[in-house]
């Protein structure tokens, strides 16, 4: 397992790992390009810190929106040495195909995203060890951790094998690699690469999208920066375009104390790095649009929802739910086929209690 925190500066070798990474990443993004979401830590003026992210999927993705209360009894859906947990923290979630946790926020301000990484590889699982089904990963930080350091110190010690499992109605495994994000603005993303847990840690971390991996979407920025975004930016939707965008727009936006300004700042830059819902590509015949966007207030607990297929943005408010172990109730909010039903505003009262979805495993 391999922790990585940024240095201060790029080595001496930079250019050439710059290089290496743009011919490298030539072949890979092509692959990888069927499933392509970004995502992004904004952080303003009076401690606002903002988490966005897409969500490119190239068929329905299923998604609704749920609440889960604490002390909720979980497993790691992986057979008889599936690792255990009682959730700590309540939280807000988007799910996938109501059978994995792609996104969410829980209440003391820690947020998790799911992205695809086409070069993962995950360990082998013998049963020796606790096993956690990589549909439940993002659920267990959110259950577990408030914030991103917490996270880390655990999750260096590998207390679980992540188990994959096939993509529903598709013949071959889910390859995902794990961000957070807390309300201090701290950020890690969490990869398994040639079967080892790499671990990207810094409050510099603030984009994520998808191939290559992690260290060289860096060098690739990096080339980026040198040009600097005010002269050009590339525009296509390939990952290393998108990460180049939403670091540079990220960064340029202004830092305003009205937080409804920040928020508006937020989507107009994850709209950016979104791909054009229907767009085709000859070349590229799975390439994916974008599905839904996701924007998390840490400050004030607000979680946003935007379908790419209905008219309005609207909110949960964390601080207005019960998640007491006693009285907490699992809700669902049904977001329909495509999540086409139109919410406004914050949606809290539009949940509807639910029996919890089990997450995928084997």
């Amino acid at each position: 397992m391999t922790v990585k925190r940024r240095s201060s500066s790029f080595s001496p070798s930079s250019l050439s790992s710059i290089c290496a990474a743009l011919l490298v990443s030539s072949g890979l993004l092509a692959a990888s390009l069927a499933e392509a979401c970004t995502r992004f830590i904004y952080r303003g003026a009076d401690d606002q810190v903002i988490t966005a992210r897409s969500m490119d999927w190239k068929s329905d993705v299923a998604t609704n929106l749920w609440v889960f209360p604490r002390g909720m009894k979980r497993s790691g859906e992986a057979g008889p040495s599936s690792i255990r947990w009682t959730s700590k923290y309540g939280s807000v979630i988007a799910s996938g195909y109501d059978i994995s946790t792609t996104d969410g926020m829980n209440e003391a301000g820690l947020v998790a995203n799911v992205l695809w990484l086409v070069e993962s590889s995950y360990p082998t699982f013998d049963g020796k060890r606790s096993g956690l089904s990589l549909a439940a990963w993002a659920q267990y930080a959110l259950d577990n951790f408030a914030t991103v350091q917490e996270a880390v110190d655990i999750l260096t010690k590998e207390p679980f094998t992540i188990v994959t499992s096939q993509v529903p109605g598709e013949d071959r495994l889910a390859t995902l690699h794990l961000s957070l994000s807390d309300a201090s603005g701290d950020s890690a993303i969490v990869e398994y690469i040639d079967g080892k847990q790499v671990i990207h840690h810094s409050r510099d971390y603030q984009v994520m999208t998808n191939s290559p991996t992690f260290e060289q979407q860096l060098a690739l920025n990096q080339y980026w920066r040198q040009i600097g975004g005010t002269v050009m930016l590339p525009g296509t939707n390939r990952a290393a375009d998108r990460f180049a965008r939403a670091s540079f727009y990220v960064n340029a936006i202004p830092k305003t104390p009205d937080p409804v300004q920040t928020i508006a700042s937020a989507f107009s830059v994850i709209r950016n790095v979104s791909v054009p819902f229907g767009i085709t590509t000859p070349d590229q015949p799975n390439i994916s649009s974008t599905r839904w966007r996701t924007v998390a207030d840490h400050k004030r607990k607000l979680y946003f929802f935007e379908s790419v297929l209905t008219p309005n943005v609207f909110w949960v408010d964390l601080a207005r739910l019960d998640f007491s172990a006693k009285s907490g109730k699992v809700m669902k909010l049904d977001l329909g086929p495509n999540q086409t039903h139109v919410y406004a505003g914050m949606a809290n009262a539009q949940f509807k209690e639910a029996a919890p979805f089990r997450f995928l495993g084997i």
